[in-house]
């Protein structure tokens, strides 16, 4: 009797021979003849039973390897750029393999949710198991929407959460993945556009959208947050241990305090100020600022730098933070709490009398705090009511701490920074997730106090780093484009205040404008309009200066455990001191400007999740309110309608214009306004408005109001006839306006 092969065997070789799989080709390896094939079939079909083998069309194969050509998805770049993609026909038991995607020349961009047909070579290398080259790409990334599903008797619908969205998507019975009727999911586009409304494939269900403290749910996944830490990564920090004082200064007895929020979840610096006993420097203050220091505990290269790296950042919301490290590190090892030994850089900066920094050190250091204390506390403190916490630190840390600070404000004041004035909300929630209150944050001295030390820091580290030449990240900000810039002179102007021209803009310019306003009725409309011309804040490697902040040169250098960019600082201040070998790596170096992009886009990421986060507590804390009146200002004016920032919660809300008024409006975008064809009512940022609420949706965070009156009065019932000026024009409205106030409406045909 012909001799057949061990079963292992049989699956050694179809390992060995993924690409001749079928069981003609094994009956040929073996040279299997005749009646014996049919008791290779049943060896095959007992491989199959067992689970060792899959039979796809005529094949089998190992269900835990791949076939050598496969259907794979693209996950996305890596934190070195490189593509990896996901086997769409994994069977295996456990995690799925790494790919990494081999592009060659001419191959076609690919993009996360890209779909492709590849040929696959088993590498079994440290970081992947196989690598693809492209056969052909499959599918463009697939169209995702996040929304309410509404069950039909033939499938269901999807209601968009998102504010602009203006159309809803069908889903089909096959498609809803048992979602019930109410509950938020993720969708994605299934097959082509066509007339009517597009198609869509549930592929996440994510629970009740009023379920508590599900607004900041919807904001993490609506703007890809990630929010869950890998195994390896969580592995790695709880593999850290506390550090010892080997090869640090000892600077535990240097009473430093942390000051944070009352609500602070991480305590990532700390301060303490002196009076100099140089004589050399008569009235000088010592300030240390120590920062934690994360670099120990977050290696170049390792899974907690890599997870890092990609967050770019910490988010935070009013009920939840979503870290950039584990809580083992960011809540504990690497978090500066109080009467606990904790390792820090820390810089040593010597101010004369008038503030001015005249001289700095670095250090890596062990610190322990002397206590952790809270913004409001402090300042009380300081005002003559110190809790039995502060008053033991009146005389050794509190009062040098403001003497320091008071000089430091004459420095401030000389340089002339931005002086902008813009309230902070916060939302107060119950343990459930409902809102309790609105209300806007104290800001007190404390916080002023604290935000200056920490810029005197990150100009120490940028200078420091400098004169090491050696590479790092800046903080950039740059000043504002011309247009911007007329942009805000038009506003000033209609407002009745003076924003000079022709001239090399400094910030002492804008201050001027913003000390004008200050006091008036048009002072939170100045600031905003000012806020709103200037450029956003991004890293880069090449310093470009900071000018919101009159400064040459600006690092973040004070908060390591929430961004990305002041453990990049502290790598460099590592290695430019040889202080060990956990400093800036040759990758980090090479990466840098990579670096600074994707830290930047996870910045802006970051603020517009907390921004909707925001809006959408607002919106469901209104919406038991919904027909009841509200005072507010016009913050922005548009073709469609108008917005307003209501006074009581600081919420924004659009009247739509067809409730604007009784008559048809010209939309002016240089100088923001809105006039009425025939009444010639001008209707401008700024001015003072009564609105009854008419909608509330806190799913979205869309709020739709409707105009009660302007500036105290009644909007005028438009009527034919000759225009005229209105008493609710903005005081001193610009050339420009006024002479458009008299222009009618122009239509320009194009011939076809």
């Amino acid at each position: 009797m012909q001799q057949l092969p061990t079963k292992e065997q049989i699956l050694q070789w179809i390992t060995d021979n993924p690409g001749q799989a079928a069981k003609r080709d094994i009956a040929k390896a073996f040279s299997i003849k005749g009646a014996a094939r049919i008791e290779l079939k049943r060896l095959l079909a007992e491989l199959e039973d067992d689970g060792a083998l899959e039979k796809k069309k005529r094949a089998y194969r190992d269900p835990g390897k791949l076939p050598p050509v496969s259907l794979l998805t693209v996950i996305g770049p890596d934190e070195a750029g490189d593509l990896f993609l996901h086997a769409m026909e994994w069977q295996g038991e456990g995690t799925p393999p790494r790919i990494l995607f081999i592009p060659k020349k001419g191959d076609p961009a690919m993009g996360p949710g890209d779909k492709l047909l590849a040929r696959l070579s088993e590498v079994n290398l440290e970081d992947r198991e196989y690598e693809a080259r492209l056969i052909r790409k499959l599918g463009s990334n697939a169209i995702k929407v996040l929304g309410i599903y509404r069950k039909g008797s033939d499938g269901g619908r999807i209601v968009p959460i998102d504010k602009g969205a203006d159309k809803e998507w069908r889903v089909g019975r096959d498609d809803d993945l048992n979602a019930r009727d109410g509950e938020l999911v993720e969708a994605e586009q299934a097959g082509p556009k066509r007339m009517g409304l597009p198609s869509a494939r549930i592929i996440a269900r994510l629970g009740d959208p009023a379920g508590p403290k599900a607004v900041s749910l919807i904001a993490i996944h609506q703007h890809g947050i990630p929010d869950r830490f890998p195994d390896q990564v969580l592995a790695e920090a709880d593999a850290a241990q506390p550090v010892g004082l080997a090869g640090r200064d000892d600077l535990r007895d240097v009473p430093l305090v942390t000051i944070d929020p009352s609500d602070a979840r991480d305590h990532d610096d700390a301060v303490f100020a002196e009076a100099d006993s140089d004589p050399a420097n008569p009235g000088g203050h010592i300030v240390w600022v120590a920062i934690a220091d994360v670099a120990h505990y977050v290696r170049p290269g390792s899974a907690l730098d890599r997870e890092a790296r990609k967050r770019g950042n910490s988010t935070y919301f009013p009920d939840r933070v979503v870290p950039m490290l584990p809580d083992t590190l960011s809540g504990d090892l690497c978090s500066l709490h109080e009467g606990v030994d904790r390792p820090c850089i820390a810089v040593r900066m010597r101010l004369d009398a008038q503030g001015h920094k005249i001289g700095h050190r670095f250090v890596r250091g062990l610190m322990r705090s002397a206590a952790s204390l809270h913004y409001g506390e402090v300042q009380e403190a300081q005002d003559g009511n110190p809790n039995d916490r502060c008053a033991p630190l009146m005389d050794r840390v509190i009062r040098p701490l403001y003497a320091a600070y008071a000089a430091a404000c004459i420095a401030r004041t000389e340089r002339q920074p931005l002086d902008l004035e813009l309230p902070e909300r916060k939302v107060v929630l119950s343990e459930e997730g409902k809102v309790l209150s609105v209300a806007f944050r104290d800001r007190f001295d404390a916080h002023k106090l604290i935000e200056e030390f920490m810029i005197l820091a990150n100009v120490a580290a940028a200078e420091e780093l400098e004169r090491l030449k050696r590479p790092l990240l800046y903080r950039v900000h740059e000043e504002p484009t011309p247009e911007k810039l007329e942009s805000l002179r038009e506003v000033a102007e209609a407002s009745g205040f003076t924003l000079g021209k022709g001239q090399v803009l400094k910030t002492a310019h804008l201050n001027r404008l913003l000390t004008q306003a200050r006091g008036s009725d048009q002072s939170e409309l100045i600031n905003i309009s000012t806020l709103r011309s200037m450029t956003q804040a991004y890293y880069h490697a090449q310093n470009f200066g900071h000018f919101g902040l009159a400064l040459r040169s600006y690092a973040h250098f004070t908060s390591p455990i929430r961004r990305y960019s002041d453990l990049i600082v502290h790598r460099a201040l590592v290695a430019g001191h040889r202080w060990g070998d956990d400093g800036l790596s040759a990758w980090d170096v090479d990466n840098l400007d990579e670096t600074a992009k994707l830290i930047s886009d996870a910045e802006r990421r970051s603020m517009a999740a907390e921004r909707d986060t925001v809006d959408r507590y607002l919106a469901a804390y209104l919406a038991d309110r919904v027909g009841m009146t509200f005072t507010g200002r016009i913050s922005g004016v548009q073709r469609f309608g108008l917005f307003v920032k209501l006074d009581e919660t600081g919420a924004d809300g659009l009247i739509p214009i067809r409730d604007v008024g009784r008559e048809f409006f010209h939309f002016d975008a240089d100088s923001q306004t809105l006039m009425g064809a025939d009444t010639g009512v001008m209707i401008g940022i700024g001015q003072r408005v009564t609105v009854r609420l008419a909608e509330a949706v806190p799913v979205t965070g869309g709020l739709v109001l409707e105009l009660l009156e302007l500036e105290g009065g009644s909007l005028p019932n438009g009527r034919a006839g000759k225009k005229k000026a209105s008493r609710f024009a903005p005081r001193k409205p610009s050339q420009r306006a006024a002479r458009d106030a008299g222009v009618a409406r122009k239509v320009v045909r194009k011939r076809k």
